[in-house]
Formats: C-alpha cells, sequence, structure tokens
C-alpha cells in the first residue's frame, strides 16, 4: 500500500470531520497520521472483512483524542464506509471525539483518559505470550501523557515480563494542550530515562515513512521503545507547531487553505 497516499487521505479526512463537526484536536491529529499510515498501510497484520482475527495485531491509541486519524485510516482500509466519517462528533454518533470501540470494528479499546493506553496494552501483550500467539502490540502515546504516574509502572511491568512483543510509539511533539512538554512538566532526558527501565529505545523522523516502517518492523529481546520526533498540524503551514491548534476548529478561510494545502502535497 503507498502510504505517502494513504496519509493525504487521511489528512484531508480528519480536516473535513473536525470542520464538520465543530470538533477540536487537529494538531495532535495531524501528528500522528504518517505513524497511522505506516502501521496499517506496511507494517501491521490485520483483516478488514474479520476486524476480530485471532492472529491479528493490535493497536491501541492511549492520546485517544487523536481518535479521528484512526477512524479515518479504518474508513480507508475497508474496515467500514467512509461515508460514515460524516458522523464524527456529531449528536448521538458512535464516533466520539475520543476513539471508541463500541460497535466500531478495528477499535480495540476505548482511550481519551491519558495515561491508560500503555497499560492496556502491556496487558494485551502478556496475555499473547502466555497463549504462545504471534502478534505484535502496537501503541501511540503522546509526550504530555507521559506526565501520568502509570505510564512509567507500565515501562517497568513490560521489560520485567520481557514483552518483545509489544512497541510503542511517542508523538515527540513537544507541546501540550497551552504549552511545551518541557515547560510544563520537564521529559528530557526523555530516550535515556526510558532505556533505563529496560526498553530499547529508537528516536527517528516520524513523518518520514521510510523510517518509520523499518524502525516498527524492528525488533528485539526486549519491548520497543519509538520516540517519533513530530510536528505537531503536520501538513498544514499555519498548524504547525502552534499550540492554538489543539482547540481551534478549521473554518472557513482556514479550512478551505488547509484542504488546498494538503491536495497540494
Amino acid at each position: 500500500m503507498n502510504t505517502i497516499n494513504l496519509a493525504k487521505k487521511i489528512r484531508i479526512d480528519v480536516i473535513k470531520m473536525v470542520n464538520s463537526s465543530g470538533a477540536s484536536h487537529i494538531g495532535p491529529i495531524l501528528s500522528i497520521v504518517d505513524i497511522i499510515a505506516v502501521l496499517y498501510g506496511k507494517v501491521m497484520s490485520y483483516d478488514p472483512k474479520n476486524p476480530l482475527l485471532k492472529t491479528r495485531d493490535r493497536f491501541i491509541l492511549s492520546k485517544g483524542h487523536g481518535g479521528a486519524a484512526v477512524y479515518a485510516v479504518l474508513a480507508e482500509t475497508g474496515f467500514f464506509d467512509k461515508s460514515e466519517l460524516l458522523d464524527y462528533c456529531q449528536d448521538g454518533s458512535k464516533y466520539g471525539g475520543h476513539v471508541s470501540h463500541i460497535n466500531i470494528p478495528g477499535v480495540e479499546f476505548s482511550t481519551g483518559s491519558l495515561g491508560h493506553g500503555l497499560s492496556v496494552a502491556s496487558g494485551i501483550a502478556l496475555r499473547a505470550k502466555l497463549d504462545n500467539m504471534n502478534h505484535r502490540v502496537f501503541a501511540i502515546l503522546g509526550d504530555g501523557e507521559l506526565d501520568e504516574g502509570s505510564n512509567w509502572e507500565a515501562l517497568m511491568f513490560s521489560a520485567h515480563k520481557k514483552l518483545d512483543n509489544l512497541c510503542i510509539v511517542i508523538d515527540r511533539n513537544n507541546l501540550q494542550s497551552i504549552d511545551t512538554t518541557e515547560n510544563t512538566l520537564a521529559l528530557e532526558p526523555l530516550a535515556k530515562k526510558i532505556r533505563s527501565f529496560g526498553w530499547h529505545v529508537q528516536e527517528i523522523n516520524g513523518h518520514d515513512h521510510q523510517i518509520l516502517e523499518k524502525a516498527l518492523n524492528s525488533s528485539f529481546k526486549k519491548p520497543l521503545c519509538i520516540i517519533a520526533k513530530t510536528i505537531k498540524g503536520k501538513g498544514v503551514s499555519f498548524m504547525e507547531n502552534s499550540v492554538e491548534w489543539h482547540y481551534k476548529t478549521p473554518k472557513g478561510s482556514n479550512f478551505d487553505q488547509a484542504i488546498l494545502e494538503i491536495e497540494g502535497q
């Protein structure tokens, strides 16, 4: 699958979804699009016609407010019809602003309460080990949610249990909510900290598809953490590295410009 084209489709989808619903979080949605596209386009094993296939790889979006990107990739890869994306964040819709697994094929777990996804992914990975299954478990975490202590407990647990079937990607866009991560609660030296917990850590460009594919397909005799250096709002010039687009909705000329920029890429 051409992941560059897939990422472009996802970006257009999510801009339209957030615009039509008047929702927010377009900045942190756009920062993970390339990671999502490579996971579903090149790396993960799954069957959209059999979403509960026992041997499928599992994916958890811990930063649940980026759920529009997950809904979009599931629609683009055939889990459900793309027309359903227009229900995103509408009254009574099953497609909430934070990703939900209820009646949505392809979503493994509802998230949105930050700091829980890694713990869930660790449990799923351990279950696979106990059942002698060979599927992998992937999770995307926001860098801001690393402020939650539950993540560090799960990091210790996963290394202790030697969960080499677990891969997490930290969306390292350096912004959270209304400020930088370092002004809020400093994370650096992040890679050194996670290595000290017993993980294999790679720091990469989170928008380079070839580098992402190589990193996500790698395996070691310990859990893998990929620190993906990303840009919040990636793909739309006036949204990039701008904290205000954590909350703002692209409307009017902003919407038009965003679509034009993405279509021209």
